[in-house]
């Protein structure tokens, strides 16, 4: 009887130790270009700092609501037939005691931060009731309705016109040497 109760103890301690093993590790995946924003510290995953990379119309919907994230960065150029809000006070990083940021991110980057690839957005009409939002590297093609506080175009175009909604929004939009609009910027109560 007390062999039993020995050779039962060592083999639920051996099943203990089989389920605790670890995993095999994943293989590698080849180095990727990285979202902009990111540094190499946030190569890993991590909720409070990842920016939300889309690659479709429905994904990029869901990161400019209220309930999104502070940066979206498109993998490629995207087409949506509906007009889009970008909505919602969100902080650098997610973090709260940064200052409130947004951004359209319409490019690639390599570890350097240096653009790698030029997107292209496409929408009848974006827009814009985040402070602090700003499109970036790339293109947006459509009209651009401006209702928040100090909206920035840095080194994109918006191939379309730029109407704003209060005169807040339109004495505190910045445009940096490198961007531009092909239409008309004007107020539009």
């Amino acid at each position: 009887m007390k062999g039993k109760v020995i050779v039962l103890v060592f083999a639920v301690i051996i099943a203990l130790f089989a389920g605790c093993a670890p995993e095999p590790a994943a293989p590698e995946t080849p180095p990727q270009t990285t979202p902009p924003e990111a540094t190499p510290q946030e190569a890993t995953p991590d909720v409070v700092t990842t920016a939300s990379i889309v690659a479709d119309a429905d994904a990029f919907k869901k990161a400019i609501s209220g309930n999104g994230t502070w940066i979206i960065c498109t993998t490629k150029d995207l087409s949506i037939n509906e007009d889009l809000i970008l909505e919602g006070e969100f902080h650098d990083k997610n973090d709260p005691a940064k200052d409130l940021k947004r951004k359209i991110a319409l490019y690639a980057q390599d570890a350097d931060k240096n653009v790698t690839a030029r997107y292209t957005l496409t929408a009848p009409k974006l827009t814009v009731k985040s402070p602090n939002a700003r499109i970036q590297g790339g293109t947006f093609k459509g009209d651009v309705y401006v209702s928040a506080k100090n909206f920035e175009l840095v080194d994109g175009t918006i191939d379309g016109n730029v109407y704003f909604t209060t005169d807040d929004a339109k004495s505190t939009f910045k445009i940096d040497d490198k961007s531009k609009v092909t239409g008309k910027q004007e107020l539009k109560k």
